[in-house]
């Protein structure tokens, strides 16, 4: 990456690749400063592009709603998983091909656009069942897919995740609802959204970044989709994601940059440093693993600048694995976090 001096983080990457749910918005409302920090980013000239696991709306319905909550965006700014799996399936497909839609309006648009025909029926002979979040997913749907896939359709999933936040909580999502048709069929989908490459392939070839930021409230999905494209990833924590689900992260779930929201692209990077001693330092705080735990030690500073530097020192003491959590519970007491 490159060195930035005073300048802000989005100014070393021409696009950033940004999640929606957790990020941008929580349920219908946007997160607090989001829009503002958009719109500052896009701007100064970095291209912005919404990359979702979310396959139940179409991209030009999410756009609408990013622009009544302030965020600048068009149809041809968000990526989605349905876009990705239609392409994904496409691949493998003559075209114009019956695909049996398991999922909302958002999957079927998505299909018909890569020509391909969306169907609803098992007895439509299908040559493959794509799977997406949709909350009125009825049974009926969910048995002709099970149909469909035990007579040899290929079976595709817009994502993996568990579950997805919302202002209340976190929900179900269609990782959660596709074990369905798997459990059903003993056949396990392919998975085209985060962390698989599809949903990141879908965004290079829409977007023509070069040096893209992944930007996500996930380790499992954003992080780790970022990891496996070997591109760099900023973690917000208006999300999922946790201040211990951090310092016990392993390798793959490691992200590059920590912000308290999406303000922290227009702040100058962290300044994480390791000492000659071996201990870690970032704004007035000390991370060094003594004996079986994590301590750390500061100054009364900026408590992210504390979970940064307990980060890098717990990530060098954990290698290839993962730190245990009893070990760095301390060090989270000591920073407030």
């Amino acid at each position: 990456m490159a060195e930035l001096g005073g300048a802000g983080l989005v100014a070393a990457y021409d696009t950033l690749l940004l999640d929606l749910d957790g990020v941008v918005y929580l349920g219908r409302h946007a997160v607090p400063g989001a829009a503002e920090a958009l719109t500052r980013a896009r701007d100064g000239g970095t291209r912005l592009a919404y990359v979702t696991n979310n396959a139940s709306r179409t991209p030009a319905a999410i756009a609408e709603h990013l622009t009544d909550l302030g965020v600048p965006a068009g149809a041809e700014d968000v990526v989605t998983s349905a876009q990705a799996a239609a392409r994904l399936i496409a691949e493998r497909v003559e075209p114009g091909a019956p695909v049996l839609v398991v999922g909302g309006m958002g999957l079927r648009q998505a299909v018909r656009a890569r020509g391909l025909r969306p169907v609803s029926a098992a007895d439509e002979g299908p040559v493959a069942v794509v799977q997406g979040f949709s909350p009125g997913l009825s049974y009926g749907l969910l048995a002709e897919g099970a149909i469909a896939v035990r007579r040899g359709a290929l079976f595709v999933a817009a994502n993996a995740d568990a579950t997805m936040p919302t202002g209340r909580g976190e929900v179900p999502g269609n990782g959660a609802m596709s074990r369905v048709i798997a459990t059903a069929t003993g056949v396990e989908p392919i998975v085209a959204g985060k962390p698989r490459p599809p949903l990141h392939r879908e965004s290079m070839l829409r977007t023509g970044a070069r040096n893209p930021l992944v930007v996500g409230d996930r380790l499992d999905t954003d992080v780790e989709g970022a990891t496996n494209a070997g591109v760099d990833s900023l973690l917000v924590f208006t999300g999922v994601a946790t201040p211990l689900d951090v310092l016990t992260a392993a390798p793959p779930h490691r992200p590059t940059h920590l912000g308290a929201d999406l303000s922290a692209l227009h702040r100058p990077p962290a300044d994480v440093r390791r000492t000659p001693g071996g201990a870690w330092t970032c704004g007035g705080w000390t991370a060094s693993w003594e004996g079986d735990r994590l301590s750390l030690t500061g100054t009364g500073g900026d408590p992210l600048d504390g979970l940064r530097a307990a980060a890098r020192a717990a990530w060098e003491a954990a290698g290839d694995g993962a730190a245990d959590e009893d070990a760095v519970k301390p060090a989270l007491a000591s920073a407030g976090l």
